[in-house]
């Protein structure tokens, strides 16, 4: 018999984020999360590629008749990132001078960054791939930009991973069928219900195999199931005997995520490519030539003289433009093919 287990409690927050509209839920939510954001400022007269990119329409005629006088933009903390209010604020500062106008910069999550996208106090985000399809569907901002760094196999894609302990008995076969088939009845360590390469990818990768039918039936393939809550504890399970296999994104094989010493007990079974990178996301209520402005002035983090400002937030080397619907593409599928919606 099979059975659900949680090593730790899951850290990460569902995101249940409520359709935009009444600004006061929007106050309402700042004060429950201690986020507080800058106001969207408008005045009336309010105007290197990863892929071949269509235009990227303003959705609203509005935006198009309106100037950009101030921004702010949302900086989600992340496990890799330290002092990241400073960070931020070196950004801040650099656009403000780019663009001319101030430039605020606030930390929060990503749902409370959707949040802020949604309630128009916030203008900017960085997002991982499954908070900006919530940001399109909530607040109908788009992703114009995505991170590359030197661990990501794809530059702006990664892949997901299977590991197990290096003296395990099971091999890496010639087909992911054949590969994925030896977990039947092991012990799984999942990042966490809401991680698209800890749990998303994987998942659908067994759907697709045949060997689970969603995301609700793992315990009838896995002889145990269990939650990690972030990469490093997902890891950390497998090294001290709790789980025979995690999976997590590539980039967590190294610190500061897990030690040499926890590396260097652990392989890979098995990838799965094409998770798209985190990215930049921009409301649509910023008008057509301030959105170019702002991709521009971002871009121009690439250049030598800026590129430490870059790499100081989450150790990316590059921005490049991406196509949203393309680039989102893959996460799309496989949140469809295991039934959760985006």
């Amino acid at each position: 018999m099979s059975k659900i287990l949680q090593i730790v409690p899951n850290g990460e927050l569902e995101m249940t984020v409520s359709k935009r509209g009444v600004l006061g839920a929007g106050a309402a939510f700042a004060a429950l999360t201690g986020l507080v954001v800058g106001s969207f400022g408008v005045m009336q007269t309010k105007n290197a590629n990863a892929n071949s990119i269509p235009n990227q329409q303003a959705p609203h005629l509005l935006a198009q008749a309106k100037r950009l006088n101030n921004l702010t933009v949302i900086f989600p903390s992340r496990s890799d990132s330290t002092d990241l209010q400073t960070k931020a604020n070196a950004v801040a500062r650099f656009l403000s001078n780019e663009l001319k106008i101030p430039v605020k910069a606030q930390i929060g999550d990503d749902t409370a960054a959707v949040e802020a996208l949604r309630a128009n106090r916030a203008d900017v985000a960085f997002l991982s791939s499954r908070p900006a399809l919530k940001a399109e569907q909530l607040a109908n901002a788009k992703l114009y930009l995505a991170e590359v760094r030197d661990n990501y196999s794809g530059r702006y894609t990664y892949n997901s991973i299977f590991v197990v302990p290096n003296n395990s008995p099971l091999k890496t076969r010639n087909t992911a069928q054949a590969t994925l088939g030896q977990l039947r009845g092991k012990r799984m360590a999942f990042t966490s219900p809401t991680s698209g390469s800890g749990f998303v990818f994987p998942v659908s990768e067994l759907v697709k195999q045949g060997f689970v039918p969603n995301r609700d039936r793992l315990d009838g393939f896995f002889g145990q199931v269990a939650y990690g809550g972030n990469y490093s504890k997902a890891l950390q399970a497998v090294v001290r005997g709790q789980a025979d296999v995690a999976v997590v994104s590539e980039y967590a094989m190294f610190p500061p995520y897990i030690t040499a010493q926890e590396k260097s007990q652990l392989r890979i079974l098995h990838k799965i490519s094409g998770v798209p990178a985190h990215g930049i996301a921009i409301d649509d209520d910023v008008p057509v030539q301030d959105r170019e402005r702002l991709i521009n002035a971002l871009l121009k983090l690439n250049q030598s003289q800026n590129n430490q400002l870059l790499r100081n937030l989450y150790n990316s080397t590059e921005l490049v433009r991406v196509d949203h619907n393309r680039h989102l593409s893959p996460v799309r599928t496989a949140l469809s093919r295991i039934g959760i919606a985006p």
